[in-house]
């Protein structure tokens, strides 16, 4: 690197920095200012600082003229909102980059120590050692000073009594090492911080206002959830019940108050989890090979999209720039589906809280965040948390969760992935419950995603199912598109159709009684003729689907297990008894195959009755049992 003499918008800069390890032209926001060379133009690049700092510049401004002796070069700069160190007169951090050197045609001779600048025929010589040297005062002839290198350091990042204390410390050491947490929390605000600045100029004079909470899109709820708000204002929105009373609801806000840092409303929010509680790992087999891929093409909505949910990551924390990598993935943009999402209530309770969590605040194992790194059109980058998608993130995730919440689990709340169940008999202890767990979250940097959260609500959906005091149901709006299905033409619609019949077969029984003369339609070459058995067989499952509901399991009660065969396939219910009256919790059946066929009746019944007790064994195991069988030896 070098420095020379140029002038730009008539000011003179004495020593611009020639620089080829910068990919662009930099000029700080300051000397932009004085030289008043024309608006910016917006930019959506982000730049990697020498100390590996991360910042955005202001914008760009292109085409400013920078002469040189008596040529004049066209420059683009990257104008950048620092303050200027300034040690001595006319001296300016102004960096002069690849793309300038580019621009004048630079070739650099390294033995003769001289760079040539050409400007049409015409042909500028620059003596590069000339220009790099630097006058030396007599006190710097009588010899080199000796320099304590850590007494530097010491007196430029630390406190001056930090040296003092140092002994002090050691002598600390002889009554023992201090816990992990209290070394991460010390060494926590050394740790790198990107620095974000904003993309736009602000006016002169204006104050550096942020707004402590940003403007939500606040989207249509149902009738039994209704918006109320944490803060004056209309601000720190939160999804609660609709069907509380005025005093419970003000008791409800009481406690989301207090415990208002459980709760993210957007992705700054997140502070992220100690490494100490769970840590993210990505282990490759030893002959794995690194995979790189190009980037992949983006349309311009699909480009911006990508933008901003960079830039947002960015300023979270959670990626940062990365330049050499051996591990590299493109982009994948996928639309998101919207929806409410809630957790099943396996109690009963007659008042429940649902909550989710996100991704975004497991660390990822230092040596492992390189394999996360991915490409766009505005630079490539790596993550420090564990984002969706990776390989074990799910099982990650809940291994967190369960370590989190160990001693609450199956007591006062449920933990399904990031969606948390807290529920309670009555209004009071669900709410007791619910400050609980929300200052665990408090305590473990868990963050709740806002929008996500429903307070006291009593039904909800999850996974195509409505749990709701009376039971476990099959999801209406789902059951009515199967029911609208016409007949299948093809055996493709076939199997469609028993797919999605399939996924509510706990509710069914005789499911594989029902469905054999369309299984029989997906066997190995069967011709596909769609007779009276196939359609009274589609019908009736159809049919079936709208009207059971099962229950979750009281385990204060014996389970029955009622069994049954026929010539081509077996059948159980799993059952209990409240009050004398019978209900179901799980229906189960089997198609026979050719061998089992060919079983007595007795045979048969009895296999009816291992598959239930091997197809209901996490409910039956350490239970009493009663079994019901309608063969008689």
């Amino acid at each position: 690197m070098s420095t020379i003499s140029v002038m730009i918008g008539g000011k003179v800069v004495e020593k611009a920095l020639l620089d080829l390890g910068a990919s662009v032209n930099l000029l700080p926001y300051s000397v932009y200012k004085q030289l008043g060379l024309g608006e910016l133009k917006p930019t959506s690049i982000t730049l990697s600082l020498a100390d590996r700092s991360v910042k955005i510049p202001r914008g760009i401004i292109e085409d400013v003229l920078v002469q040189v002796d008596n040529f004049y070069y066209p420059v683009d700069f990257v104008v950048l909102d620092t303050d200027p160190l300034v040690k001595e007169a006319n001296y300016v951090p102004i960096i002069l980059g690849r793309p300038f050197l580019a621009t004048s045609n630079a070739i650099i001779n390294c033995r003769n120590g001289l760079m040539q600048l050409t400007f049409g025929n015409m042909t500028l010589e620059l003596n590069i050692f000339h220009m790099s040297k630097k006058l030396i005062t007599p006190e710097e002839e009588e010899g080199p000073e000796e320099v304590c290198i850590i007494d530097t350091l010491v007196e430029e990042h630390c406190d001056q009594n930090m040296q003092d204390e140092l002994n002090e410390s050691l002598e600390d050491l002889e009554e023992g090492l201090s816990e992990p947490a209290d070394v991460l929390a010390t060494l926590q605000g050394w740790r790198r911080k990107e620095e974000i600045l904003p993309l736009f100029n602000k006016e002169e004079g204006q104050d550096d206002v942020t707004e402590e909470f940003p403007k939500l899109n606040l989207k249509p709820l149902p009738m039994e959830l209704k918006y109320t708000y944490l803060e004056e204002n209309n601000q720190c929105p939160v999804v609660i019940s609709s069907s509380l009373t005025g005093h419970q609801e003000i008791s409800l806000l009481e406690v989301l108050k207090r415990c208002k840092k459980a709760i993210g409303w957007q992705i700054s929010d997140l502070k992220g989890i100690s490494p100490l509680v769970c840590t993210h790992h990505i282990y490759m087999e030893e002959e794995a090979k690194p995979i790189r891929q190009p980037q992949r093409r983006l349309n311009p909505h699909l480009q911006e999209v990508v933008r901003t949910e960079v830039l947002k990551l960015l300023q979270a924390g959670i990626i940062y720039p990365i330049s050499d990598s051996p591990w590299v993935s493109p982009t994948q943009v996928v639309p998101k589906k919207s929806g409410i999402t809630v957790v099943q209530n396996e109690k009963g309770e007659e008042i429940a809280t649902r909550l989710t969590s996100g991704y975004f605040q497991i660390e990822i194992d230092v040596e492992d965040q390189e394999k996360t790194t991915f490409t766009c059109p505005f630079g490539t980058y790596a993550y420090r948390r564990m984002p969706f998608g990776l390989c074990n993130a799910p099982a990650t995730f809940q291994r967190c969760m369960l370590s989190i919440f160990s001693d609450m689990v199956e007591r006062i709340m449920e933990v399904f992935m990031d969606d948390i169940t807290i529920y309670g008999g009555t209004f009071e202890e669900c709410l007791v419950n619910l400050e609980a767990v929300l200052k665990r979250c408090i305590e473990k940097d868990l963050v709740l995603n806002w929008e996500k959260c429903h307070f006291m609500v009593r039904q909800g959906i999850v996974l195509g199912h409505i749990i709701s005091e009376k039971g476990i149901e099959v999801d209406k709006a789902k059951v009515e598109l199967i029911a609208k299905l016409p007949s299948p033409t093809t055996v493709k619609g076939v199997r469609q159709f028993l797919g999605h019949a399939g996924f509510y077969r706990r509710f069914i029984q005789d499911f594989s009684k029902l469905s054999r003369p369309l299984c029989e339609l997906l066997a190995k070459d069967a011709k596909f003729v769609w007779d009276e058995r196939c359609q009274k067989s589609f019908d009736q499952l159809k049919q079936f689907l709208t009207t059971p509901i099962v229950r979750a399991p009281n385990w204060q009660l014996p389970f029955e297990v009622m069994c049954d065969a026929s010539d081509f396939a077996i059948g159980a219910v799993l059952g209990q008894r409240e009050d004398g009256k019978p209900y179901v919790i799980y229906y189960a059946s089997k198609t026979l195959n050719e061998a089992q066929r060919n079983y007595t009746t007795t045979e048969k019944e009895l296999l009816a009755v291992v598959f239930a007790l091997d197809k209901f064994r996490a409910y039956l195991v350490g239970s009493f049992i009663i079994v019901f069988t309608d063969h008689s030896p």
